[in-house]
């Protein structure tokens, strides 16, 4: 498996992560990675969002169907909420670092352009 930091793209930026690298044991990588669920951007409000749709969803099934058919259309809700939200909150998050990307190597360049009209002024 390639490493993640290790990005051969230089306009890719790789931010820290507070979630434990993979060891390889995928019982022991899946457990700590339910410990740290809260350190994933986005994570608690896609399955708070996922939770909440799929158990309205379950019960409004429940009235009408058996409890088999519930659950089913309860868990099939919850992915599908859960991913959506999950996926519309990353691409936020990565348009929010394109921005302030474009923002930070803008920023230089204004500076730069302000204190060579300065100079000139000042010097007449």
């Amino acid at each position: 498996m390639s490493d993640p930091n290790n990005n051969s793209d230089p306009n890719t930026t790789v931010l820290p992560s507070r979630v434990p690298p993979p060891t390889g044991n995928l019982t022991h990588d899946a457990l700590e990675s339910a410990k740290h669920i809260t350190d994933i951007p986005c994570a608690r409000g896609a399955l708070l969002s996922g939770i909440a749709s799929g158990a309205g969803i379950g019960v409004i099934r429940g009235l009408s169907a058996g409890p088999m058919v519930a659950g089913h259309w309860a868990m099939a809700t919850f992915a599908l909420i859960s991913i959506g939200s999950w996926h519309l909150c990353q691409k936020q998050f990565a348009d929010e670092r394109k921005r302030v990307a474009k923002i930070m190597e803008s920023t230089p360049r204004k500076l730069a352009k302000q204190q060579d009209q300065i100079e000139p002024e000042s010097s007449a």
